[in-house]
Order: structure tokens, then C-alpha cells, then sequence
């Protein structure tokens, strides 16, 4: 039984999980497939339907990981005529076009914790575009509407935050704010977080905090190589004090992250440029 792509596509958003769907809006002469066939190309690698085989779907293929690693469609030509003598290539006659567009999942933001500054950022992501879901264990924080909107998970045993995030799926579409009560539970946040394919990683915490936290998860196992996935402080380096000022200062990155840009070298830019400004004073 054939599969139906736009069913597995509402599936795969679901998921969290990225795809890219191969469309030929156009063919002249002869062409292995006609106008409007469509190909679904998972992150997997997996793929529903076909674009016509041979060196062009293997293109696709390879052109569909870009187009989901950046967010852009592209459009592709091919020119079936063999002239390249290519002994591989379709040699049909004929020419076609195929377009290609991405097909991703809503942004999801995890918050770990439910204080002022995490509000805060919950509040302007969601203005943002993310959908958001926070994780505390105090109940007067972690309620409906402190978060409105939100999906509010209350962590009813506080000495056991592992368990409480078994069920968490976060996928290449999550990015992750790490702003709870206590050292031990940022921890076990960060370690779960680390252990994603999370786009972003970001948590508050000042330099001696950052140390111990960073050498406690090392003893527990944790590869140092995952630690520069790690932005702390979270936020970009504008001299942000309040909950709403460190709010916008996240919001920055996580949008960059979004739109596949270098969350490193923006706030190494940013830095930079605050430091000019304070010597041309």
C-alpha cells in the first residue's frame, strides 16, 4: 500500500522530525517523470515516492539535506539530453525543473524552570514563533497562567527531575533554556539537553557556577567535546539586568539558531562591538 506524503508529513512535524518534499513543476521533451510528482526526503535519508531515479533523485537527495539544514527552497534544473556523456546520467531528451521545499517542525523552546527570567523568555519566544514548554517543580511557578499558551509540566518530585523527563523528545527542532532553583537540577537539565540533538543550549549562571557544573558533569561521564554546545551565560552580552532585558537578550540567539546562523560569532561580534563602544567613550 502506497504511502500518503502529505499524512507523513503532518506525521513528521509532529514528531519534530525535518524533511524536504522534491516537486517537478516543469518538464520538456521527454523526462523520466512528469509535472507534479513529488518526492518526501526525511532527515533519515528515508524517502516516499520518486523523481525518476538515477544521478537526478540521488541529487535531490543530496540538495534536499540543504535545503532542510537551511530553511530555503531551492530550485533545481536538469538538462536530460546526455550531452555531458555521462554514461550514469538519464539520457531522455528532454529537460525538467524540481522544486524543493523544506518542511520543518514548529520551533519547540524547553524551559527548565519557571522563575521571573524564565517567564520572561518564555513570554518573548512565544512572540517569536516557538512554541513553549516549561518544566519546574514548585507549584505556585509552574502554573497555566504564569505561562499562558505554554505546556506547564510540574515536576511532582523534586529529588527525582530524571524520571520526570523520560518522556521529553527533544529533537533537532528543540532549543533549551536551563534556569531552575538549584545547581543539582541545571545539571541534570544540561546533561539531558547535551545528550540531544537540541539546536540550542543556553542556561544562566555566572563563571564560578559554569565551573563547577561543567567539571561535575565531566566526572559523571559527559564527553568535554559536547560542553561548546553550551551558551552560559545565555543571552546576548548587552549589559541585560532584568528578567525582560535578559529576555530579549536570549531571544537573539535562539532566532539565529533558527536561521542556521553562528550563535558563536554573533556574540563574539556583539561583545566586540560593546567594547568599542565603551573605549570610544
Amino acid at each position: 500500500m502506497s504511502v500518503d506524503i502529505y499524512k507523513e508529513i503532518v506525521s513528521l512535524r509532529a514528531r519534530g522530525t525535518r524533511a524536504a518534499l522534491a516537486i517537478i513543476i516543469a518538464h520538456e521533451g521527454a523526462a523520466p517523470r512528469k509535472d507534479a510528482v513529488k518526492m518526501l526526503i526525511g532527515e533519515d535519508g528515508r524517502q516516499i515516492g520518486n523523481v525518476g531515479g538515477g544521478l537526478v533523485e540521488a541529487d535531490v537527495a543530496r540538495q534536499a539535506k540543504e535545503v532542510m539544514n537551511t530553511g530555503k527552497p531551492r530550485l533545481l534544473s536538469y538538462d536530460l539530453s546526455g550531452i555531458d556523456h555521462d554514461e550514469r546520467a538519464l539520457v531522455c531528451g528532454g529537460s525538467m525543473q524540481i522544486y524543493i521545499d523544506p518542511v520543518l517542525p514548529d520551533p519547540e523552546l524547553v524551559v527548565f524552570g519557571a522563575g521571573h527570567v524564565a517567564k520572561a523568555v518564555a513570554e518573548a519566544a512565544a512572540a517569536a514563533g516557538f512554541s513553549v514548554t516549561v518544566f519546574d517543580d514548585r507549584a505556585k511557578y509552574a502554573t497555566a497562567e504564569r505561562f499562558p499558551g505554554a505546556k506547564v509540566v510540574l515536576v511532582e518530585d523534586s529529588e527525582n527531575w530524571d524520571e520526570a523527563l523520560n518522556g521529553l523528545n527533544l529533537t533537532s527542532s528543540s532549543y533549551v533554556f536551563v534556569a531552575t532553583q538549584r545547581p543539582r537540577t541545571d545539571r541534570i537539565c544540561l546533561r539531558r539537553a547535551l545528550m540531544s540533538p537540541a539546536r540550542y543550549i543556553g542556561m544562566l549562571g555566572s563563571l564560578t557556577k559554569t565551573k563547577i557544573l561543567l567539571e561535575a558533569l565531566r566526572k559523571e561521564g559527559v564527553d568535554p567535546a559536547r560542553f561548546s554546545r553550551i551558551f552560559i551565560p545565555a543571552g546576548l552580552d548587552i549589559g541585560s539586568e532584568t528578567p525582560e532585558e535578559i529576555a530579549a537578550s536570549v531571544i537573539p540567539e535562539l532566532i539565529a539558531a533558527r536561521k542556521n546562523l553562528d550563535v558563536g560569532r554573533l556574540r563574539d561580534a556583539v561583545r566586540a562591538a560593546k567594547s568599542f563602544c565603551k573605549n570610544a567613550d
